[in-house]
């Protein structure tokens, strides 16, 4: 299975709107969405069979068993998280702010504070025919989102053994989910936009991409809104050596068809023609590398 990897180093650039284009254009079998925290490509994922859900367990939270405690305050003492408070002469951890160290359990004297699993999101697969999208979702306020993208791309892979290509929606910025989606991958497409914090952030996303030693290609999105900073972005990848697979224009309709629940290779639009151009370019670079 040859995965590829559609990332932005910003929100808004349309990376899910291009992933979305990209998987109906290849009929993918298996693609999933590693943008846990917000994941938003099911909204234009054509499913009509009910999803296996199963719940995220990141790292254990502290419990005070309030029968045993003897008030010797060195569970809280010693939270360097402030996530032990007194209520009522009752210890109570609060849960949002408990990191899982276990620093209170391996202090109290009388055994009172266990780690306890904890659910802090929701795996979801849909799966019909050998077809294969998996998903996530993470709890507000919880952490371990890398984790959580590990397991959205390990449940794709367990559950589509032969699928030739698989297509994931990464998520933007480069925090621990753009690590964790980095991991395995065969290529990375980069989503760009022509602006001067798109700029900067794609140049950030192209350095930690390059730090894995990952195949990267540039696109630029809605490349006709500054063509002074398209032209930047194009000079940029030609000294960093970097393969540029094309451009796509602003488009009204593209809004049009994503509230409708469409791709944008399912109406006719210049941004949908223009997509076509940008994966035959990515789709061949992806195989012809993996060859090599």
């Amino acid at each position: 299975m040859r995965q590829l990897l559609i990332l932005s180093g910003k929100g808004g650039t349309g990376k899910t709107t291009i992933a979305s284009a990209f998987i109906k254009l290849a009929d993918a079998r298996a693609y999933a969405d590693c943008d846990v925290d917000a994941p938003n490509l099911h909204l234009i994922s054509d499913w009509n069979v009910e999803p296996i859900k199963s719940d995220y367990y990141g790292l254990s939270k502290a419990e005070i068993n309030s029968e045993m405690c003897i008030g010797c305050d060195q569970c809280k003492q010693n939270c360097r998280f402030d996530a032990i408070s007194i209520t009522n002469d009752e210890y109570k951890v609060d849960h949002f702010a408990c990191e899982g160290c276990s620093v209170c359990e391996y202090v109290c004297p009388v055994d009172a504070i266990l780690m306890v699993p904890s659910v802090d999101g929701e795996l979801t697969l849909y799966s019909d025919s050998g077809k294969v999208f998996s998903t996530a979702q993470l709890k507000m306020g919880s952490g371990n989102s890398g984790l959580l993208v590990t397991e959205v791309k390990k449940q794709m892979r367990s559950s589509a053994v032969n699928a030739e290509l698989a297509i994931i929606d990464g998520s933007p910025g480069i925090g621990c989910p753009v690590i964790a989606s980095l991991n395995g991958v065969d290529m990375v497409l980069i989503v760009a936009e022509p602006s001067l914090s798109g700029i900067s952030d794609m140049e950030r996303i192209i350095d930690t991409a390059a730090k894995f030693g990952i195949k990267t290609a540039v696109c630029i999105n809605k490349y006709d809104t500054n063509i002074e900073n398209t032209k930047k972005i194009k000079d940029f990848c030609e000294k960093q050596e970097l393969t540029f697979v094309g451009v796509i224009p602003y488009d009204s309709n593209a809004v049009k068809a994503i509230n409708n629940g469409l791709t944008i290779v399912d109406i006719e639009c210049k941004s949908g023609t223009a997509v076509k151009e940008v994966y035959n370019k990515t789709i061949d670079l992806l195989f012809e590398e993996s060859i090599n």
